[in-house]
């Protein structure tokens, strides 16, 4: 199902944290978009998800596949060992701006539950031709720890009025502010695969909101995975 040569480029997001980006990742991408389409109608959003529209679990065979090439292409390259577990999701950026929890108008990172000597990975694959729908930014907190984890608090406790006024940010899907610096925007591209360490702050890149769909076919269908991998011993 995946390429089994391909080329892959390494974007630098910190000195130390790295964004891996395969093009042309599928050999058959239409397969996995008629796939989605096919289940659109289970499709659900769930409850306080960062992720600002529905989803629907990827079938096993896609799973893993998407472990597999994972582990053979990308594991070594984000500085890990071994997987311990992943699951992945169709996904359909969807939300009206104005409809977005406060969760959602800011970047985050992946909250997977680990143990010591694990960490979280995430992947994007790209299922859409239209790259006006948004790639992936990453983002550097501009305010102290103690700030940022007040805002991501608040984010999760307060209604979208609240969270506005204690802290200025209003409705809208991220983007450079007062709290975020952006650092790496990595374009959108048909049948491209991201691949980055979860703990970096991160979002999708939606500057043309109105161009959005809850339609697999038309919409920004992504392929989200995150993989929870043992570190080496040194790291």
């Amino acid at each position: 199902m995946f390429n089994p040569s391909p080329r892959i480029e390494c974007l630098p997001i910190t000195p130390r944290q790295a964004c891996w980006v395969i093009d042309d990742a599928l050999l058959d991408p239409q397969a996995w978009i008629e796939q989605a389409a096919a289940e659109a109608g289970a499709f659900r959003e769930a409850a306080h998800n960062a992720f600002p529209g529905p989803e629907r679990a990827l079938p096993t065979t896609l799973s893993n596949a998407l472990a597999t090439f994972f582990d053979a292409h990308l594991r070594n390259r984000l500085g890990a060992r071994r997987t311990v577990r992943m699951h992945a999701r169709f996904s359909l950026v969807a939300r009206a701006p104005h409809t977005l929890a406060p969760t959602q108008r800011i970047p985050h990172v992946d909250r997977l539950a680990l143990e010591p000597g694990q960490r979280a990975f995430a992947s994007v694959l790209y299922l859409f031709d239209d790259p006006a729908l948004g790639g992936t930014a990453f983002y550097r907190p501009l305010r102290p720890p103690a700030e940022m984890i007040g805002l991501l608090r608040d984010s999760a406790q307060l209604d979208g009025d609240a969270f506005t006024a204690r802290h200025g940010i209003g409705a809208g899907y991220p983007g450079p502010s007062e709290w975020f610096d952006r650092v790496l925007a990595v374009p959108a591209r048909y049948n491209r695969l991201i691949a980055y360490d979860g703990t970096v702050f991160h979002a999708g890149q939606i500057d043309s909101p109105l161009r959005l769909s809850a339609d697999p076919r038309q919409g920004r269908l992504t392929v989200n995975g995150f993989f929870v991998c043992r570190m080496p011993a040194a790291a």
